[in-house]
């Protein structure tokens, strides 16, 4: 009886297993099955580095699109990695138990928050405040990296924290034991053995924000033309696609196809260089 029911758990695990596989094989199928041809007709070079996005004049540049959203996933980074680390760091090793159990919820709320509501947010605060400091619309690539790297936080606190509580307490207590005191035990002891993880969450946190799109169409802008200041409005690959899928026909949903196999071969360049880095750092 005991070999059936392992048996069957087995099967289920391996049938979950392959339908993650197959799922992601009929998504590689249809981009590139749709996204290729049209690439063929557009000329690979036009469509990567070419300027001009305008499916009018049959002209299909998305090199603004690529840049505005490096740019924007940059800024998510510089503002949002430290500070998720820092936090995870405080609440692994730092937080007093009665903090912790009103930050832990507050985290996790902010995971469950819909992207539309932050876009709100964003709209109504961060916009007006960019406005008041600097002018302008208040629409642009700091705008949105401030709003994205808000977003990417409880991904990058949760994973990296988890992270650092599955490090050995014997590291700690030896590094103390030695004669470190606690902060240096943690920062230099518990947190590099940790960093895999951490890595892990960081990665989470850009396939987030490279990936985000109701929040970015609303404070990004949406001017599809190179990237000239901080404050300027962009467009990005994800946002490129929702605002013209719902009216593009023959050629021009071609191209939105393929701007979301480009943006594909971004997110699987992410994971395959943490692969990298995580063998390694192994």
């Amino acid at each position: 009886m005991y070999n059936i029911k392992e048996k069957t758990m087995e099967f289920l695990f391996l049938a979950a297993a392959l339908a993650s596989i197959l799922a992601v094989g009929l998504i590689c199928i249809f981009l590139f099955a749709s996204g290729i041809p049209a690439l063929q007709e557009i000329g690979i070079f036009n469509f990567l580095f070419k300027t001009s996005w305008k499916p009018m004049n049959n002209l299909y540049g998305i090199l603004p699109m690529i840049l505005g959203s490096i740019y924007v996933t940059a800024g998510a980074i510089i503002i949002g990695v430290p500070i998720g680390i820092l936090c995870a760091i405080f609440m692994a090793g730092f937080c007093p138990k009665k903090l912790y159990k009103i930050l832990k919820p507050a985290i996790e709320l902010l995971a469950g928050i819909p992207s539309v509501v932050y876009g709100f947010f964003g709209l109504v605060v961060i916009v007006p405040v960019i406005q008041n400091i600097f002018g302008g619309s208040g629409k642009g690539i700091l705008t949105a990296s401030l709003l994205l790297g808000i977003m990417i936080l409880p991904t990058i606190i949760n994973v990296a924290e988890a992270a650092i509580r599955a490090v050995p307490e014997n590291y700690y207590e030896g590094s103390l034991a030695l004669g470190a005191t606690k902060e240096r035990s943690i920062f230099f002891v518990t947190v590099p053995a940790a960093k895999s993880g951490i890595l892990a969450g960081v990665i989470l946190g850009i396939g987030r924000a490279i990936g985000e799109t109701t929040a970015v169409i609303m404070i990004a802008g949406n001017q599809a033309v190179m990237p000239k200041g901080l404050l300027k409005g962009v467009r990005t690959l994800t946002a490129n696609i929702v605002l013209e899928m719902g009216y593009a026909a023959d050629l021009h949903r071609g191209a939105l196809i393929a701007t979301a196999m480009v943006l594909f071969v971004f997110v699987l360049f992410i994971n395959l260089s943490f692969s990298v880095l995580k063998r390694r750092s192994s």
